[in-house]
Parts: structure tokens; C-alpha cells; sequence
């Protein structure tokens, strides 16, 4: 499996073997089986440079993972998931 990913700035729909489509929003990106990559849509593509095609991970992700947490302007530290608490308590 290849790693592909849409490096236009719009939405693109990959046309795929077997009568199926790829639906790439922007700057996204998708696993792909290697025996797509020699149908002709997704050569086209990648000859152009609507797409890359990587082995494994793309390197917009890297090895370096935020685990979820953010920073607020007050340099506190909280989940991405749910609501932040505000206020007396």
C-alpha cells in the first residue's frame, strides 16, 4: 500500500480500476493499493502533479506526534477533545 496525497487546492476525484473513485479534499491524503497506481486517471495525475505517491507515511505527519494536547494564550496545557473549563469554580 502507497500513501498519496492531493497537492492541488481543490477537492480532487480519482478515478479508480474497477469502476471506483478516490475523493481527495485539499491537501489531504489516502492509502492506495500498488496496482492502482498503474491505472491510467491516477498516471496522469502523478505526471502532472496533482498527486504524490509515498512508501508509508507522508513526511507532513513525520515520527513527531502532538498526542492531542494544545497550548492556550495562557501557556496551560489541555485535551483536544471536550470543553475547556472557564470561570470560578
Amino acid at each position: 500500500m502507497k500513501t498519496v496525497i492531493n497537492k492541488t487546492r481543490k477537492p480532487l476525484r480519482i478515478p479508480l480500476p474497477g469502476g471506483k473513485a478516490l475523493f481527495l479534499g485539499i491537501t489531504q491524503e489516502a492509502k492506495i493499493r500498488d496496482d492502482a497506481l498503474e491505472h491510467a486517471p491516477v498516471k496522469k495525475l502523478l505526471e502532472i502533479g496533482d498527486i504524490e505517491v509515498f512508501d508509508g507515511p507522508s513526511p507532513k505527519h513525520g515520527s513527531a506526534g502532538g498526542g492531542g494536547m494544545h497550548r492556550n494564550e495562557g501557556g496551560q496545557r489541555f485535551g483536544g477533545k471536550g470543553k475547556m473549563q472557564t470561570g470560578d469554580r
